[in-house]
C-alpha cells in the first residue's frame, strides 16, 4: 500500500484529497494545524487503519516516519479574509512549510505535488490565462502575502526539481466550489449563500463586471490527481473556463436559494483581480482532463450542503449544545 502525506488535510480541498486516495487504496496521512481547517471534515475517516492524523505545523518542523511515495502541499490559507488576517502565517507555510516539505520529499524519495494558485497572475494583462503568462502581481499590496507565497513556492519547487532532481508538480488551482467549504471564508460563494440563507441582501463589491470561472471541487480533484501521477513537471492551471461576471453570479445564487433579497455594491478592494478565467489547453493535452459538472449541479449539491450545516447550527445552539 502506497503512503501518502496530504498538508492542509482538513482544508476545504485536503479533506476531498483525503476521500481520494482513501478510495484509490493508498495509506493516507493527513496534516493540519487546522488554524483554517476543520476536523469535522475529516472525522469521517479516523476510525479506518489506512489513516492517520497528525495535529502539526508544517511552517516550523515536519516529520513523519516510515516511507512516503506522495506528498501534496495543501497547508495555506486560501480566502482574502483568511490572509489578510494571518499573513505572516500565509507567508511562512508557502515559504518555510515548502522548503521543509522539499526536504522531506528528497530524504523520502517522493513525488511531491504543491497547490499554486490562479493569484500568481495578480490582476491579469493577459485573458485568458495560460502557464506562460508571468502575471501582473502587486508584492507589497494586501494580497501580495498569499500571491508571493505561492510565487515564491512555485520558484523553491522547481529549484528543487532542477537542482536536486526531485520529482515535482505544480497545479494552479483557480476558483473551486463546493462542500467543506468554510460559510465565513469570505469567498463569493459561501458569502452569497450564507447571506442569502440569513435573508441578508448579498454584497458585491465593485460594480460586480469583474469576471470568475468556478470549478465544482470533484472535477478539480480529478485534475490533480491526473497531474500527480504524469511525468509533467512544470505548472498546469486546472479550473472550469466557463466564465461569469460576480453580479451574474450573485444572481445566480438569489435564483437558486428562492429568497427575495436585493444586490448591495461596496467599494472593490485593493487589487482585486477584474478578471479570471483559465486557458485549461495544457490539462487537456497532457491530462486529458477538463471539467464535467455543470455550475447548475454543483450549485445545487453545495447549496444544500450550506443548507444542511445552517440548520445543524442552529439546532446546535438551540439546544444549548454549542
Amino acid at each position: 500500500m502506497k503512503r501518502v502525506l496530504i498538508t492542509g488535510g482538513a482544508g476545504f480541498l485536503g479533506s476531498h484529497l483525503c476521500d481520494r486516495f482513501i478510495h484509490e487504496g493508498y495509506h493516507v496521512i493527513a496534516m493540519d494545524n487546522l488554524i483554517t481547517g476543520d476536523i469535522r471534515n475529516i472525522e469521517h475517516l479516523f476510525p479506518l487503519k489506512q489513516f492517520q492524523f497528525y495535529h502539526s505545523d508544517v511552517s516550523k518542523f515536519v516529520y513523519v516516519p516510515g516511507e512516503l511515495h506522495y506528498i501534496l502541499h495543501f497547508a495555506s490559507p486560501a480566502s482574502p479574509i483568511d490572509y489578510l488576517k494571518i499573513p505572516i502565517q500565509t507567508l511562512k507555510v508557502g515559504s518555510l512549510g515548502t522548503h521543509n516539505l522539499l526536504g522531506l520529499a528528497r530524504a523520502k524519495q517522493a513525488r511531491m505535488l504543491i497547490a499554486s494558485t490562479s493569484e500568481v497572475y495578480g490582476d491579469p494583462h493577459v485573458h485568458p490565462q495560460n502557464e506562460d503568462y508571468w502575471g501582473n502581481v502587486n508584492p507589497v499590496g494586501p494580497r501580495g502575502v498569499y500571491d508571493e507565497a505561492k510565487r515564491f513556492q512555485e520558484a523553491m519547487t522547481m529549484a528543487y526539481h532542477t537542482f536536486h532532481g526531485l520529482e515535482t508538480r505544480i497545479v494552479r488551482i483557480f476558483n473551486t466550489y463546493g462542500p467543506r467549504m468554510r460559510l465565513d471564508d469570505g469567498r463569493a460563494l459561501p458569502a452569497f449563500i450564507s447571506q442569502a440563507l440569513r435573508g441578508e441582501d448579498l454584497t458585491v463589491f465593485g460594480d460586480g463586471s469583474q469576471t470568475r470561472s468556478f470549478c465544482y471541487v470533484d472535477d478539480l480533484i480529478e485534475g490533480i490527481y491526473r497531474l500527480l501521477l504524469s511525468d509533467y513537471p512544470y505548472p498546469v492551471n486546472v479550473g472550469n473556463p466557463n466564465e461569469i461576471t460576480i453580479k451574474q453570479f450573485a444572481e445566480e445564487i438569489i435564483k437558486l436559494t428562492g429568497t427575495q433579497q436585493k444586490i448591495v455594491y461596496k467599494p472593490l478592494p485593493t487589487d482585486d483581480p477584474r478578471q479570471r478565467r483559465p486557458d485549461i489547453s495544457r490539462a487537456k493535452e497532457i491530462l486529458d482532463w477538463e471539467p464535467k459538472v455543470s455550475r447548475e449541479d454543483g450549485l445545487k449539491i453545495t447549496y444544500e450542503y450550506f443548507r444542511k450545516t445552517v440548520d445543524t447550527q442552529a439546532t446546535a445552539y438551540a439546544s444549548g449544545t454549542k
